[in-house]
């Protein structure tokens, strides 16, 4: 098997780009670092192909060492032949190699083996090969033993069968046409297990579908309701089509003798053995791919909300809201340093509306607070009647902004937030987070757990280590596209960036307190267990402001200094025009692309990385993403028409549709069918992102199921 040109079909790219990228994966470089800094030798792959590459170049090495182990063992047991080789090392896929294994693996004691053990191997064979002159039943006589406990024909007979059917079972070729046909042409159906129990699972309680029309969402809903003891599943398959199919390839020809017996023993293994097994593999594979699309969904989601632009130069009253223990309230100021904390009661059971607004109105003029953060948890609406109530009275100008709250009481209680805040107790740091997460989303949602963070559909049911592995990627592509300030990175944001530990990323905030802040890039060499290869791997996406190079600024890395200053020199600049906004003209001054790259001994792709770089240096790709709306007053379900055209935030999108901000603490669904009328929408995410400022109209309010209808068709 060539994996590499496998890879190259199915990711239609070209094989070179293939054999670059898996040489620079094995010499040890991340998929950032190669997306970013070896496009000349990958012929610029991007990160997302990268990681598909990876993960497929990981499944078929896996496939490889799996076919060298079942080889192995069949050699082991003396049963290997060159046909069986051969088919075991053109096998696709692993569940082929199982297939093939399976007559060879090692099995519990089955019934056939105990047939085996009395003597009745021969007795089989004889009727599965239609020679009996005689009755099967006749024959049989000649097996009975009192030693081996075989003492009636009858038990003969079916010990004979079991062989038979374990010999059917076992047959790859069988089994691969009874899968394929079974995910073509049966269908999944589901019951209720008590139909008057009420649930959120009521759309499946009399529900059917074939297997190759279901759709993720279904496969993820109808697993978690018969994981619930809500619902019954099962797969059905017409059986006197696979019955018909294996009977044409059992009997090959017609004998009265044993035709009854050899077809009695083919339904048996279709039920028994095959069926079963069958049911368990296509339920586990529609549930791996339903996993692995809601992961994408999932992992778009969370790109779209970590790359979320920030709002900076501005105070922020990060606001936990809450009923009992009253509303924790932290004032945050430009650069994320906690100011104040305070707690108040404007909620129930305490009420005390008037204090509360005197404190917050103390808080915005004491520090020139500009805008209000406040979660969306228990008590948000309260809270943001009495923000409204209180920005109406008072002469300052202040907005506020209702943020997705979620993982902020996972961080809240963490070790990391302990460190962080050793005096504050849970309360003040979530109002902490709420605060920090509108000034620089990306910077605070990397302390929390990525599945934590709650824009994703079902990701508590999902195999938990791909999630896991996956949305780490994510997190981990997004920070390094941004890039860190070397010298004001957290040890959370610092172990995302490309070669960078968790140790080594305390390491370096370990070394900022004993060294002062870093001045130039070379000086992570001397950081404890940064080597050489690490720094190869990190040092683009460090950046330094008001160091001893204006390149450290930037996203050049260190290996295309000499190149950046040759460039500047021949087009007449110096390293000091970088960021002073004269580098405007650069690209007219470039004359052949080609000729120019050669002279400075590096790629075409690099050299124009390199000129948009020193053009606009460190430029954050966040800046293109539109901005969140902030409000001044409040709206309620009540206050909704329909009809009404508002603009919103999208929240979450998932397999049926998006979830849509509207202002008034519920997010409205705009159904996949009511995204748009301009083309057939295969998924949500082809339409709308995490993020996204839309316009939507109210189709229908339903205040006591708190349901809101939206559409976008407007």
């Amino acid at each position: 098997m060539n994996i590499n040109q496998i890879i190259a079909q199915e990711l239609a790219v070209r094989l070179e780009q293939v054999d670059a990228a898996v040489r620079l994966i094995d010499e040890g470089n991340t998929i950032p670092f190669i997306a970013r800094y070896r496009k000349d030798v990958t012929d610029n792959l991007n990160d997302e192909q990268l990681r598909s590459l990876m993960e497929r170049l990981t499944y078929l090495r896996n496939l490889e060492e799996r076919k060298q182990q079942v080889i192995e063992s069949i050699r082991e047991q003396e049963k290997l032949t060159d046909e069986l080789k051969e088919k075991i090392m053109a096998a696709e896929t692993l569940v082929m190699v199982e297939d093939l294994y399976r007559p060879y693996r090692p099995k519990r004691r089955t019934r056939a083996m105990i047939a085996k053990e009395k003597g009745l191997m021969e007795l089989a064979q004889m009727i599965v090969k239609q020679k009996l002159a005689e009755p099967a039943f006749e024959a049989a006589v000649a097996f009975l033993s009192e030693e081996k406990e075989v003492a009636t024909v009858e038990e003969a007979v079916q010990g004979a069968m079991d062989i038979i059917a374990e010999m059917i079972s076992d047959e790859a070729s069988y089994r691969t046409y009874i899968r394929n046909t079974t995910i073509k042409e049966g269908e999944l159906i589901v019951s209720a297990k008590d139909a008057e129990a009420e649930s959120v699972y009521e759309t499946y309680y009399d529900f059917s579908s074939p297997i190759n029309k279901l759709v993720g969402h279904q496969i993820l809903a109808i697993n978690r309701g018969e994981k619930e003891k809500f619902l019954s599943v099962k797969l059905f398959m017409e059986e006197d089509k696979i019955v018909r199919y294996l009977k044409n390839h059992v009997m090959r020809k017609e004998n009265p003798n044993t035709d009854a017996i050899i077809e009695e023993a083919i339904k048996d293994s279709y039920t028994r053995l095959i069926a079963p097994a069958i049911e368990r593999e296509i339920r586990n594979e529609l549930t791996e791919k339903a996993e692995d699309g809601a992961i994408t969904v999932f992992g778009k989601n969370l790109e779209q909300l970590l790359m979320q632009p920030p709002i900076t130069g501005r105070v922020v009253l990060g606001w936990d809201p809450a009923f009992r223990t009253g509303c924790k309230l932290a004032v945050v100021d430009e650069t994320g340093k906690v100011l104040d904390t305070v707690v108040v009661y404007p909620t129930a059971p305490q009420f005390k509306v008037e204090a509360a607004k005197k404190k917050v109105h103390e808080l915005i003029k004491k520090y020139n607070i500009s805008l209000i953060s406040v979660g969306n948890g228990t008590a948000s609406r309260e809270s943001e009647q009495v923000i409204v109530e209180l920005l109406k009275e008072i002469p300052e100008q202040v907005q506020y902004i209702i943020v997705n709250e979620a993982g902020a009481s996972v961080y809240s209680a963490s070790k990391l937030a302990t460190e962080e805040f050793p005096n504050f107790d849970v309360g003040q740091r979530s109002a902490a987070s709420i605060a920090r997460r509108l000034q620089d989303p990306l910077a605070e949602l990397v302390k929390i757990d990525p599945k934590a963070i709650g824009v994703g559909q079902y990701q508590h049911d999902m195999n938990q280590k791909k999630l896991s592995e996956a949305l780490t990627g994510v997190v981990e592509s997004c920070v390094n596209r941004v890039g860190v300030d070397l010298n004001t990175a957290s040890a959370s944001l610092l172990e995302y960036i490309s070669g960078i530990t968790k140790t080594i990323a305390k390491n370096i905030v370990t070394y900022r307190e004993e060294h002062g802040r870093f001045t130039n890039r070379r000086q992570l060499l001397k950081v404890a267990k940064l080597g050489p290869k690490a720094y190869e791997q990190c040092a683009g996406f460090m950046r330094i402001a008001g160091g001893d190079n204006p390149l450290d600024a930037t996203s050049v890395h260190p290996e295309s200094y000499e190149a950046a200053k040759a460039l500047l020199k021949q087009a007449g600049y110096t390293k000091e025009d970088i960021g002073a906004g004269g580098l405007g003209g650069l690209k007219k001054q470039l004359g052949n692309r080609k000729k120019l790259a050669e002279q400075l001994s590096i790629g075409e792709l690099t050299l124009d990385d390199i000129v948009e770089e020193l053009i606009k240096p460190a430029r954050d790709p966040r800046d293109e993403m539109p901005g969140p709306i902030l409000r001044t007053d409040v709206m309620e379900m009540k206050d909704l028409e329909e009809g009404m055209v508002l603009k919103g935030t999208v929240r979450n999108v998932i397999d049926f549709g998006a979830f849509v901000d509207i202002g008034v603490h519920q997010d409205g669904l705009v159904h996949i069918s009511q995204l748009t009328d301009k083309k057939f929408v295969k998924h949500p995410l082809d339409v709308v992102r995490v993020g996204d400022i839309v316009d939507v109209k109210v189709m229908s309010v339903d205040t006591a199921k708190k349901r809101i209808q939206l559409t976008m068709i407007l």
